[in-house]
């Protein structure tokens, strides 16, 4: 399925080539995308696990829990914003594919790094954010309002990696894309 992003007969999920040390921070960026996306797809089978089981014991054994429904968000909360980064490597987001057809190659390509660009600096902010947030958390030694209480330290932890993730990814396809612009002059 094509999102409008495709660049000079690349397909959405095609992965320049690129050398030296951009080359290899790309390389790395993928294996790490690669194990994050590994992680969260356990990380959601976790969450389904845990619903499923305190369903199980609430009905047949009248067993209350008090963990699993925020185990669960936290669960899910970690595997979308450590996925990002990912989706974003497959320019999986969700793209305007009408502009696509109005412009030329060259000048999607500009689009392109125009979209990139500001969605790198609002991703910056949320970046900061999100590890202000998790020094707050650690500092004051914040927990959640439920009888289990669980610091909250591990869901701005999550988030905070997962933003980091994702801005490190777009900060390298905005240098791949601008590496490219200079290597066809």
């Amino acid at each position: 399925m094509s999102h409008g992003f495709e660049v000079a007969g690349q397909g959405a999920t095609a992965t320049p080539a690129v050398g030296g040390v951009l080359g290899w921070l790309l390389r790395l960026q993928n294996a790490v995308n690669r194990g994050v996306l590994f992680l969260s797809m356990l990380a959601i089978l976790a969450a389904c696990a845990i619903l499923t089981g305190s369903v199980f014991l609430r009905y047949y054994f009248k067993a209350p829990t008090d963990w699993q429904d925020e185990m669960s968000v936290f669960l899910l909360v970690g595997a979308m914003f450590m996925c990002g980064a990912y989706v974003q490597a497959q320019r999986g987001h969700i793209g305007i594919e009408a502009l696509a057809g109005f412009f030329s190659p060259a000048a999607n390509r500009w689009r392109l790094l125009f979209c990139d660009a500001a969605s790198f600096a609002f991703c910056l902010f949320f970046t900061w954010k999100t590890w202000s947030m998790l020094h707050e958390a650690v500092v004051d030694g914040q927990t959640t309002s439920s009888s289990w209480a669980p610091p909250l330290w591990i869901p701005y932890g999550l988030m905070a990696v997962g933003m980091t993730l994702l801005t490190l990814q777009i900060l390298l396809q905005i240098l791949t894309c601008l590496s490219q612009k200079g290597a066809s002059k």
